[in-house]
């Protein structure tokens, strides 16, 4: 059941011991640690000390997660990959393009997290031509970028549910329809969104999604997933696997290659089992509080921010429209590093990227969080950018 917003800080926030001592708001970068996380690795070495090797119950503790991420993005569990980070899975995917013939091209936005990037620019090795597409002035990227760089020679189409680098949020589902009419498959990267916004795959029509638990799912780093669409795990045969992937992980066979016939054929090798342990609280954290009730929490608390920093004179990067910004704010800054430093000696953890101070609050977090940054900016007005 949905928590009310209005309870969400009162219900969550001391389960998060930092706000004993920090104002934080950088949950782009890292999730905050509760108590639960923090229990559930003690689960993990207790369970590794009383039973020895029970494989058996790890591999029921990665099913579990498969399942977890599953229900968060209205998938099946066969349509999900659990995979160490985004980039073993699209590493994964996009080893599974075939990329010999007339389909040779990868088009990526220029909002896309750097993972994608790269391995989209690696399969230039295997022919692949990469085509970009550019941001508009407002930090946004108009659908009419997409439909010039979508043509008959696509295989791929990357796009992030919210850039990192602005906070931008995209319009996924937009995409998806110009790829399709094109007869492309719709790769989103939902990293900046999972878990703080509410994400169905049939409703955005996308063929893979990629995510993880270092963010707002509140896990730790070293636990992803990817979503594939059940009618394509025949279709995309990948190269980059390990025994994980394999159709029957303990038969053991190195004599064939025989993947998984579900999304399980985008894996690799022996899971990340104490992540799996704390991926699996974050989850449950953010099932409890509920992503819409987090949503309409977030968004109430960038408001106030936004609406805060234009007061003090500064300049906000990210959309001021609700439905063009995701979870995170961007304010742009003379010196990004120092504007960071400066709010850290403060007891105010935030982050930076291209010039912007990021400011990320989440279910914990309160309008005094955001009004301690804005009287730190106000301290600092001299490294806000105009």
């Amino acid at each position: 059941m949905a928590v009310d917003i209005d309870t969400l800080p009162a219900r969550f926030r001391p389960r998060f011991p930092i706000f004993e001592r920090q104002v934080y708001v950088n949950s782009c970068s890292q999730g905050a640690l509760s108590d639960s996380v923090r229990a559930a690795y003690g689960r993990y070495l207790d369970d590794w000390d009383e039973r020895g090797a029970p494989w058996e119950y790890w591999v029921e503790q990665a099913e579990a997660a498969r399942t977890g991420f599953a229900r968060l993005v209205g998938a099946t569990p066969d349509e999900v990959a659990v995979t160490t980070s985004v980039s073993a899975g699209v590493s994964a995917l996009v080893s599974a393009l075939p990329l010999d013939g007339d389909r040779r091209t990868i088009v990526v936005s220029d909002l896309e997290f750097p993972t994608v990037g790269q391995i989209a620019h690696a399969q230039e090795l295997r022919g692949a031509t990469v085509v970009h597409v550019p941001p508009e002035p407002d930090g946004t990227v108009a659908l009419e970028r997409f439909a010039e760089a979508i043509d008959e020679r696509t295989a791929l189409v990357c796009v992030t549910c919210v850039s990192y680098r602005t906070g931008s949020r995209l319009d996924v589902a937009g995409v998806a329809r110009l790829a399709h009419e094109r007869g492309a498959l719709v790769l989103a990267d939902a990293y900046q969104a999972v878990g703080a916004i509410p994400l169905d795959v049939r409703a955005l029509d996308v063929d893979l999604l990629a995510g993880g638990t270092v963010k707002y799912l509140l896990g730790s780093a070293g636990l992803g997933f990817l979503y594939c669409r059940r009618d394509l795990h025949e279709r995309l045969l990948p190269t980059q696997t390990g025994w994980f992937a394999d159709e029957d992980i303990f038969r053991m066979d190195i004599w064939d290659y025989s993947p998984s016939s579900t999304a399980r054929r985008f894996e690799a090798g022996t899971p990340p089992v104490p992540n799996i342990y704390a991926g699996i609280a974050g989850l449950a954290l953010i099932e409890e509080a509920g992503v819409e009730a987090i949503e309409l929490h977030v968004r109430g608390l960038n408001t106030h921010l936004i609406e805060g920093v234009e007061e003090l004179g500064g300049r906000v990067v990210t959309p001021r429209p609700e439905r063009e910004r995701g979870p995170l704010v961007c304010i742009a800054a003379t010196d990004e590093h120092a504007l960071v430093a400066a709010l850290s000696a403060e007891s105010i953890v935030a982050s930076s990227r291209d010039g912007s101070l990021r400011i990320s609050p989440h279910l914990y977090n309160t309008e005094d969080d955001i009004d301690a940054v804005l009287d730190g900016l106000r301290r600092h007005r001299h490294l806000l950018a105009r």
